[in-house]
């Protein structure tokens, strides 16, 4: 094995001198072609939405989502009946019991669609008018202030039947 002498070792740095490096137009910005169009500022489709949700968009909520977005609102007591579709002259009796109620929506589509009538203390009468033809139905659900809770078909219902005068 060979060992280098001290005297062998060289260190070498090569510069050119005819270039800076300390050169402050190398550290300049690169040049970027301006453009000869200004881009439009309003994206289709939304061009004039509004901010802030209409009253029938907010009406339309589902009242689960409505509570988580907005809090509880301050709603008297209600019981609502929500049923599905079905078979015989009664329905469409139904349906126009449940369009006269304080509130009604329909919600989904097709197959799955489902009738949501809302009814306060007061409406007692024609609560108990369209239990009469959809209570029969399994699929029909009894809502205390939008929520299922147990008993309601047995319980909360024959409650509101004392309110009747």
């Amino acid at each position: 094995m060979h060992r280098m002498h001290p005297d062998e070792i060289h260190d070498i740095i090569s510069f050119s001198l005819s270039t800076n490096p300390f050169d402050p137009s190398d550290n300049a910005p690169p040049q970027v072609p301006v453009p000869d169009y200004r881009p439009v500022e309003r994206f289709w489709p939304y061009v004039n939405l509004p901010e802030q949700p209409t009253d029938e968009e907010l009406a339309a909520l589902d009242p689960e989502l409505a509570e988580a977005l907005f809090g509880t609102p301050r709603r008297p007591f209600s019981v609502s009946l929500e049923f599905s579709g079905f078979e015989g002259p009664d329905y469409s009796r139904a349906l126009e019991m449940a369009r006269g109620a304080s509130e009604y929506r329909e919600i989904g589509a097709g197959a799955a669609l489902r009738h949501r009538a809302r009814f306060y203390p007061e409406d007692a009468v024609k609560l108990r008018d369209l239990f009469e033809v959809v209570g029969r139905y399994d699929a029909t659900e009894v809502l205390i202030d939008d929520r299922p809770v147990p008993y309601a078909r047995e319980l909360w219902l024959p409650l509101l039947w004392f309110l009747i005068r």
